[in-house]
């Protein structure tokens, strides 16, 4: 029975990490535990453990006598809602959750079987970063993580929950992952901490400003969310894992539902004000059109004006794109682009399919927009729409003007069903705009003016001129969106469209 005994008294140890104290400090902080979050994480008894007894093999500055057991990280594989995950969990008591050589092949053996065995993989980063003592051979083993976090894009979902700190070469991998989330004042990214920066450019900088939780929600669009606590943040994670497929393979699970399909919104008729320039807001759209009215958003606090997130429609997962008029009026700009471009192409890597709402004037004006690249930019979202082959039906609900109606999943883009609103406009631009310049030699007569503006919006503001030439498959009542869009991706479950062949593309990054 020896061998019992020792196997439990080992695996006590390994579980107590970094020990007592230092556990109870990282409670301290507000703080779980490597393993607590892990139990959170994944549904109760699921956790199968791999690699508890792996330590480090260093033998520099003293090294060789402190080799406690899983050396920093527990990794593993388990389940949520009895869905097949992988996971790993850096444990900041243990070196300050520093990674090793060693460190580093535990992540990299979980990340080997979730591709294999095609099963998403959430990382949860708390970490001091390189360990100092290994030198080199730390940096070897993130270069390692990061060549996997780029085999396994596109394959299996990648989920990077940023619980502590993570610094250097460590921001790495979760930048090349699908979705970072952040917990509010006890985690923060950056490339060079605060004592650097002063350093080399001679700015004072608090970690929480230079790569907190607020500052990669709204700043930077570095993260996808940020939350009040472990927990709730955990709890979150959960929640997006269901919408989302196991791999590049399968579709996304389908969730019952209690939500008429054919349900009518009656006040979805009245959504549009009478004036042209007032705006409304885009999410009572979504959330009365989709499942239970339950919309997961993705990146929230960052280009508002363009909203992205999922949502179920007859239990089965829907990107959702939509252009937000109660931020910029809608239009479209460098970070909106950039924002909603990368989700479509998450959504088309992993055969969700895509709903566009549009009410759109236009890409917003401006030096800075032009200086900053806005052409380049907006090509990444016309070029991701264009490329999506998934099922894409598309709302326009008020405005679609000019190159931004093109862009927002047009019928020219592969659009599979494009519906308008009676309260569409689809034109070049707005009917002042218009007039101005085709009767410029009337521009001094106010009343003649006004007359052409008139004449303009009777023939061009309504969506029946791009119906007529088959642009818009159906100009719908707005009470029955649901309904259509609903009946319109059903329809599309059998889609089939390749792309030709190439290595890969070269969107404009």
């Amino acid at each position: 029975m020896d061998v019992m005994l020792e196997l439990e008294t080992r695996r006590r140890a390994a579980r107590e990490g970094g020990g007592q104290r230092r556990i109870e400090a990282q409670h301290g902080k507000g703080k779980l535990t490597a393993r607590e979050r892990v139990e959170v994480l994944l549904d109760e008894g699921s956790f199968e453990e791999f690699d508890m007894f792996v330590a480090h093999r260093c033998t520099d500055f003293g090294m060789e006598a402190d080799r406690p057991a899983g050396d920093g990280v527990v990794t593993g594989w388990g389940t949520i809602n009895g869905r097949m995950v992988y996971v790993f969990s850096q444990d900041f008591t243990v070196f300050g959750g520093s990674l090793s050589e060693t460190h580093a092949k535990k992540i990299c053996k979980i990340m080997d079987m979730a591709i294999q065995n095609g099963a998403p993989v959430i990382g949860i980063n708390d970490s001091g970063g390189a360990r100092i003592q290994e030198g080199v051979a730390s940096l070897a083993g993130y270069a390692e993580v990061f060549q996997r976090n780029i085999m396994a894009s596109g394959v299996v979902p990648q989920i990077s929950l940023i619980m502590g700190p993570c610094a250097g070469g460590a921001v790495y991998s979760p930048a090349m992952t699908d979705f970072i989330f952040m917990v509010k004042d006890s985690s923060y990214m950056f490339v060079t901490g605060p004592d650097v920066v002063k350093t080399v450019t001679n700015e004072v900088v608090s970690a929480e400003e230079l790569g907190g939780a607020s500052t990669h929600t709204k700043k930077s669009s570095v993260a996808d969310g940020a939350y009040e606590n472990d927990i709730e943040m955990l709890a979150e994670a959960r929640r997006l894992f269901d919408f989302l497929p196991l791999n590049n393979r399968e579709k996304a699970p389908v969730r019952p539902f209690f939500d008429d399909p054919a349900r009518l919104e009656a006040s979805l008729d009245t959504l549009i004000p009478d004036n042209p320039n007032q705006p409304y807001d885009m999410k009572e759209l979504i959330h009365k059109v989709a499942d239970e009215g339950d919309f997961f958003e993705i990146q929230r606090d960052y280009a508002a004006n363009i909203i992205t997130g999922f949502v179920r429609l007859e239990g089965q997962t829907v990107g959702v794109v939509a252009n937000q008029p109660m931020v910029l009026a809608g239009c479209l700009d460098i970070d909106a682009s950039r924002k909603a471009a990368r989700f479509v192409r998450f959504c088309d890597a992993f055969e969700i399919p895509i709903l566009t709402l549009v009410d759109v004037p236009g890409f917003l004006p401006g030096v800075a927009q032009e200086l900053g690249g806005v052409i380049k930019h907006g090509a990444k979202l016309l070029f991701a729409y264009g490329e999506a082959t998934v099922p894409k039906v598309t709302v326009i609900t008020r405005k679609a003007y000019g190159g931004a109606y093109d862009v927002m999943a047009s019928k020219h883009l592969r659009g599979d069903f494009n519906y308008a609103w009676p309260t569409a406009e689809i034109a070049v631009m707005g009917a002042k705009g218009a007039v101005e310049i085709l009767y410029r030699s009337e521009l001094g007569d106010k009343d003649k003016i006004a007359a052409r503006v008139k004449d303009y919006e009777t023939r061009f503001a309504n969506p029946f001129v791009a119906a007529e030439k088959g642009f818009i498959d159906e100009v719908i009542h707005p009470q029955s969106t649901r309904k259509r869009v609903a009946r319109a991706f059903a329809s599309l479950r059998g889609k089939k469209l390749s792309n030709p062949w190439k290595k890969h593309d070269n969107i404009p990054l």
